[in-house]
C-alpha cells in the first residue's frame, strides 16, 4: 500500500476540489450590514428583513408584485438613434449600453408595461437604476411618451416609478430635450382627466426630479429615499454649511409638502390601488380581491 497515492493524495485533492458557495446565495444590506439570505430578501420585495431598508428592485420584479398574479404586458417603446453624438469618454458609448444591457438584461433604463393592480387597469413605468444609474436618455423620453399614449387609449391611471442619477451625460442636450418632451406627456393625461401617480425611490435626482417626478397628481415615495436636484454633498460644498439632519431624505420632503405619502413597499400595491379606484371614481377595493357586490339587486325576504 502506498501511504501517500492512497491516502495524502485523495486528501489534498478533497480540499482544493470543494465547491465554492455561489457568490449571489448572501448580500448585505447596506444599512444595518446585516447578511441576508438573497431568497428571503427576494420574498421580501428588496426590503431588509432586521432594519427595513428599501435595496434597489428591477422593473420586473416591481412590476411582478404590483400587478395581479404578476401577470402584465410590455407596451413598446420606439427606438432611438443609439449614438447620436458619437460620445467617447473612457468607454464608447455603445459599449456601455452593452455593458449595462449584459449585466442588468434589459434593453434600457425604463420598462413600461399594462396589466390589472387589484382588478383596476393601469400602465407603469419604472425606471432601473442598475442600468446607467437610471439616467434618462432619448429612450426614457420616448417611454413615457409610449406609457402616455396608452393609458389615454385604455382610460387608465399611469403610475411612475422614478429612480435616476439625472440626465445621461452620453446624449448631452438631447437628454436634456426629454424633460420638456415627458412634461407634455403628463399634460395629455392632465387635459384627458387621467390620474399620473409618481412613486419616488431612491434615488431620485437631477433633471428627473425637475421635471417627470415632481408632477403626478399624487406624490408618493419610499422610505428614506433621496430626493433632489442637486446632492446634499454638492449643496454643502457651495453653501459651505452643514445641512440639517435627513435633508432632502423622504420624510424630511413630506414634512414640508413636497410628498402626499410615504410608503413601504411591502403596502404600496395597496395603496395604489386605492388612490386609483378612488381618483378613477370606482367602487373601493374588496378584500381578498371579490368581485364588488351589485347594489342594484334586492335583498332576500
Amino acid at each position: 500500500m502506498n501511504w501517500i497515492s492512497n491516502y495524502v493524495r485523495p486528501r489534498i485533492n478533497s480540499i482544493f476540489s470543494r465547491r465554492e458557495v455561489p457568490e449571489n446565495l448572501w448580500s448585505k444590506c447596506d444599512a444595518c450590514g446585516t447578511m441576508l439570505f438573497h431568497r428571503e430578501v427576494s420574498d421580501n420585495l428588496n426590503v431588509c428583513t432586521n432594519c427595513g431598508h428599501h435595496m434597489n428592485i428591477a422593473p420586473r420584479d416591481r412590476f411582478t408584485a404590483l400587478f395581479d398574479g404578476g401577470v402584465f404586458t410590455e407596451v413598446k417603446v420606439p427606438e432611438p438613434l443609439t449614438d447620436p453624438l458619437q460620445f467617447r469618454d473612457q468607454k464608447r458609448y455603445p459599449d456601455r449600453m452593452k455593458a449595462a444591457q449584459k449585466a442588468t438584461g434589459e434593453k434600457e433604463a425604463m420598462l413600461v408595461a399594462r396589466g390589472e393592480m387589484g382588478r383596476t387597469q393601469v400602465v407603469a413605468a419604472a425606471q432601473d437604476f442598475s442600468f446607467m444609474a437610471g439616467s434618462m436618455g432619448m429612450y426614457v423620453g420616448n417611454a413615457i411618451i409610449a406609457a402616455a399614449k396608452e393609458a389615454l387609449r385604455l382610460k387608465c391611471p399611469l403610475i411612475l416609478f422614478s429612480a435616476a442619477g439625472g440626465a445621461r451625460m452620453q446624449e448631452g442636450i438631447l437628454s436634456l430635450m426629454q424633460m420638456p418632451r415627458s412634461t407634455v406627456a403628463v399634460q395629455m393625461l392632465r387635459d384627458a382627466g387621467l390620474p399620473y401617480i409618481v412613486v419616488l425611490t431612491h434615488p431620485t435626482t437631477g433633471g428627473v426630479t425637475a421635471s417627470y417626478a415632481m408632477l403626478g397628481d399624487i406624490q408618493i415615495s419610499e422610505p428614506n429615499a433621496l430626493i433632489c436636484f442637486a446632492g446634499p454633498r454638492v449643496i454643502e460644498q457651495t453653501i459651505r454649511e452643514k445641512l440639517p439632519e435627513g435633508f432632502q431624505r423622504a420624510e424630511y420632503l413630506l414634512e414640508h409638502g413636497m410628498l402626499d405619502r410615504v410608503t413601504d413597499r411591502r403596502e404600496m400595491k395597496e395603496e395604489l390601488v386605492s388612490i386609483t379606484r378612488m381618483l378613477m371614481q370606482l367602487p373601493p377595493p374588496v378584500a381578498g380581491d371579490l368581485p364588488a357586490p351589485d347594489d342594484t339587486q334586492a335583498e332576500p325576504e
